[in-house]
């Protein structure tokens, strides 16, 4: 279920970049509307939902193939003409983003006090449509300049195709969220595409405390040392770059 025998796309051609996690020259994969090997791609979804099933393919055939079995759900549901994964009341699941925003001059990533979930966490939230090129990018970077009032951020290179700008997110990762009585939503998933951000951190901090307690710049070595599995992921693949 890696090597596109899950996926579709829009009948558009469609440009993303994929590079290997060796830091291989960057390529184009080009699809089209006549489809994979397995049959013709569908017709029916729409420009992001073909952009998010490009990034997942590219994601794990590229960087990250070990993955594939984790993230199955998610393939499933993108492949599913009923998914509806940008619907937020879809309780099957829904695609979000978020920003991990490093500063590599002090290896240290910016994190908000999430309010209704009482923890430390990077920056981020359900996506809402926008008119980008690239719009779960700029999902992530709005959630991120949002919630800390950060607003210079920039996607870091490794994962930015030259040729057509699209990014490639560091991590993404489908995780279970409690039922919020107050917002009467059930427990459901959250296939969270987050996006490796760049930023200063002498830049001032204006948290949205209408969203969040605060926020602050902590060292990637304390999300390597913490209990947080995907913490963990995330430091492990920032150390792969040479940035933890």
């Amino acid at each position: 279920m890696v090597n596109g025998e899950w996926w579709s796309a829009a009948p558009s051609l469609v440009h993303l970049f994929t590079r290997s996690p060796h830091r291989a020259p960057v390529h184009l994969l080009t699809l089209s509307s006549q489809g994979s090997d397995n049959g013709p791609m569908s017709t029916s979804c729409s420009p992001v939902h073909a952009q998010a099933c490009l990034i997942l393919q590219a994601y794990l055939s590229q960087r990250f193939p070990e993955e594939g079995a984790r993230l199955q759900a998610l393939q499933a549901q993108l492949q599913d003409p009923e998914g509806d994964a940008f619907n937020r009341a879809q309780m099957r699941g829904h695609i979000t983003t978020s920003a991990i925003v490093l500063d590599p001059a002090t290896r240290q990533l910016l994190l908000i006090h999430h309010k209704t979930l009482q923890r430390w966490l990077q920056p981020g939230g359900h996506f809402e449509p926008n008119e980008a090129a690239d719009p779960l990018l700029a999902s992530a970077l709005r959630e991120a300049r949002e919630e800390t009032g950060v607003q210079a951020l920039q996607p870091h290179p490794e994962y930015v195709d030259a040729g057509s700008g699209l990014a490639l997110p560091l991590d993404i990762d489908s995780h279970a969220i409690p039922a919020n009585p107050r917002k009467q939503e059930g427990a459901h998933w959250h296939h969270d595409y987050a996006y490796l951000l760049l930023a200063d951190s002498r830049a001032p901090l204006r948290p949205q405390l209408a969203e969040v307690h605060a926020a602050a710049w902590q060292p990637v070595r304390a999300w390597a040392e913490a209990p947080d599995l995907r913490f963990q992921t995330v430091a492990r693949k920032l150390a792969a770059l040479g940035l933890a």
